[in-house]
């Protein structure tokens, strides 16, 4: 008879065994996905090498440097008002010149035959309205001895017809007799009603012949008067007081009516004319006040005009001197200016610097208070000047970000600072 045997039962079967290996395996997975990943998103970075900001609100203002060229407050071109051959040029340019003062003249004898010709067609008409105005003298004085003629004739038979009348109330003419009175003094008043009435037409006719010339003559005296102001405007002079700073006359050239001959400049003040990129376009408005360096101090120009005009992607402004105007200045300078785009205002700011050509404002390393650590962190920006960015959201004031350029961190998520 044989023995039965306990069979002593196995604490760790390979099922179990397999289970926690499994678990064990995960787990280790990823303790060392963990720790890589964060190995691979954190840098070592040295210190020394970086350019740490602190982020603070303080008064901030909006502007865009602008360059600007000093030019005259007011420049007049010279241009042809009729045109000519240069007779003779009495000034050169680079010279300060006296409102009126003669600067050169043309010679246009077209213009000048044209002148002698309505001269001689306005002595004509002149001529032809004095020989009028005395044939209708002549034509009245003889309308009038006519006319006394006419009541001379008509009295005389008036005086018959009256005779006549009582004479054949007693027979003492025939009827006949009568009869030749009564139509004699009827012919001299219907003679002289229709001479009334012609002397009128032939005077009226007459006087209307006198307006006409008169009228003529009034516009080819306006004519002349014309004519004789173009040949006044053959000689160029001075619209304004200043400097002549350009002319481009030689004896012997002909110029056409319009075209530029030269330029005077008023150099007892000056304007900044600027060229600004179009994107500010909106932004810039007359009334802005800018600011520039000159000679250790700083001065303030105001805008003044605003050309629409885009050329090549800029539009220009002038810009006037606000207040105190610095000596020294020159035609043609060129003046760095700071253009405020805002009112002065609080805002959170952080200085400017290279991590913008990286994050283009949308993130930053912001650095822990003991500055070992730096974590990125998104942040929004909004305006901006030559020294700092306005921060609208993201940061606070007291916060302190690394500023220097971020090319060499690739995509991490700390930096560790050494």
């Amino acid at each position: 008879m044989g023995m039965d045997r306990t069979i002593k039962k196995k604490k760790w079967p390979p099922k179990r065994i397999a289970t926690y290996g499994a678990i064990a395996a995960f787990v280790f997975l990823v303790l060392y996905l963990f720790l890589f990943k964060l190995n691979k998103s954190t840098l070592n970075v040295e210190k020394d090498r970086l350019t740490i900001s602190t982020v603070k609100l303080e008064p901030f203002q909006e502007f865009i440097p602008v360059m600007g060229a000093v030019e005259p407050i007011d420049s007049y071109h010279l241009d042809a008002v009729e045109g000519g051959v240069v007779e003779d040029v009495f000034l050169e340019a680079g010279t300060r010149i006296t409102k009126g003062d003669p600067i050169l003249r043309l010679e246009n004898t077209d213009l000048l035959m044209t002148i002698m010709w309505r001269e001689a067609e306005l002595f004509q008409t002149q001529n032809n309205l004095r020989n009028t105005q005395l044939n209708l003298e002549q034509r009245r004085l003889a309308l009038n001895q006519e006319l006394a003629q006419v009541d001379n004739f008509m009295i005389q038979s008036k005086r018959t017809f009256d005779r006549y009348s009582e004479l054949i109330k007693e027979d003492l003419i025939s009827q006949h007799q009568f009869e030749l009175a009564k139509d004699e003094y009827d012919y001299w008043v219907k003679r002289r009603e229709l001479t009334i009435e012609s002397q009128k037409n032939d005077i009226k006719f007459r006087e209307n012949q006198v307006v006409a010339l008169t009228d003529s003559l009034d516009r080819m005296q306006q004519n002349l008067a014309i004519v004789k102001q173009k040949q006044e405007n053959l000689v160029l002079r001075a619209p304004i007081s200043g400097f002549l700073t350009a002319l481009d006359a030689k004896i012997g050239q002909r110029k056409n009516p319009g075209e530029r001959l030269g330029q005077i400049d008023v150099l007892e003040a000056f304007k900044v004319v600027v060229g600004i990129d179009e994107h500010w376009i909106a932004r810039v408005e007359e009334g802005r006040i800018g600011t520039f360096d000159f000679s250790g101090k700083s001065y303030k120009l105001q805008v003044s005009r605003k050309y629409m005009e885009v050329t090549d992607g800029r539009f220009e402004v002038d810009m006037i001197f606000n207040g105190e105007r610095p000596t020294g200045l020159t035609r043609g300078m060129t003046l760095h200016i700071r253009l405020n785009l805002g009112d002065l205002e609080e805002a959170v700011v952080l200085a400017r610097g290279g991590f913008f050509q990286t994050t283009g404002g949308n993130w930053v390393y912001v650095v822990n208070s003991d500055e070992t650590l730096a974590v990125k962190r998104r942040i929004r920006t909004n305006r901006y000047n030559t020294q700092v960015y306005e921060v609208v959201e993201g940061l606070e004031p007291g916060e302190k970000v690394i500023t220097s350029s971020y090319e060499s961190f690739g995509d991490m998520e700390r930096l560790v600072l050494k």
